[in-house]
């Protein structure tokens, strides 16, 4: 279970900033911590992607080359607990990931 979004929780999260952070810093941490918040309360109610379903399209993306396996054999999710996100969160994360500035 993930803490409420709170003033609480959001001066939590402000002080982790370093101190040279700027307001876009603080406004992107806020930003991605509620997101990350809101696709997990969305887990815990039975929506968002089941981990046999992100499988087979992890298999996907390897089978057409967009990504390439883990160097080490084996399952890559093996030991991964049942995550389900909503459609779409890896890829928003993984854009703005490579978003250049």
């Amino acid at each position: 279970m993930t803490k409420r979004f709170t003033r609480d929780r959001i001066i939590e999260l402000l002080r982790e900033l370093p101190a040279d952070a700027t307001i876009d810093d603080a406004i992107e941490k806020l930003g991605f911590v509620a997101r990350i918040e809101r696709g997990i309360a969305e887990r815990d109610a039975g929506q968002g992607v089941p981990q046999d379903a992100a499988k087979r399209r992890f298999d996907e993306l390897v089978a057409t080359g967009v990504i390439r396996p883990p160097q080490e054999p084996g399952d890559p999710f093996e030991d991964w607990p049942d995550i389900r996100l909503p459609r779409g969160t890896a890829n928003e994360l993984i854009d703005r990931d490579r978003e250049e500035k």
